[in-house]
């Protein structure tokens, strides 16, 4: 799909401020709002545009740390790999996972209280799904970007 220049700056305004008015988005990127409604629809429609999201601060709801942690299961079959992202789809202090290459099969992104939170966490919930072979904890010391 190509995207057009406007295109682009709906997406570079939308992602700075998502409650943005059509009008106040029409004046930024030069169109009248009618058009302007109608490119944002479009992207839509296309799926560039996933929905509209809050984004939470995590720390002013307490969660106060975020690891990331590699994971490598026992089985490489496809069965295995569904069965553990349908295990991770439930887990409320897994915001992410990816799966990914490299030395590891997923990449988890966790918040948790504290690091004691996360530790029990990480012993009692992710150490014992059934498929875990390895699990590495990256501590995240500060959020740049």
């Amino acid at each position: 799909m190509s995207l057009s220049k406007r295109d682009i700056k709906i997406l570079q305004q939308l992602q700075q401020d998502e409650r943005i008015s059509n009008q106040h988005l029409a004046d930024e990127i030069g169109l009248f709002a009618s058009p302007t409604c109608r490119k944002v629809r479009k992207l839509e429609e296309d799926d560039v545009i996933q929905g509209n999201r809050a984004v939470i601060n995590r720390k002013k709801i307490g969660l106060n740390v975020m690891i990331f942690v590699r994971v490598t299961i026992d089985s490489q079959s496809e069965a295995e790999a569904r069965k553990f992202e349908q295990e991770v789809m439930a887990l409320d202090n897994v915001v992410s996972c990816y799966s990914i290459g490299g030395d590891a099969d997923f990449l988890l992104q966790v918040v948790a209280a504290d690091m004691g939170a996360y530790v029990d966490f990480a012993m009692s919930v992710i150490r014992r799904l059934p498929m875990i072979k390895e699990m590495h904890g990256i501590l995240v010391l500060k959020e740049i970007k």
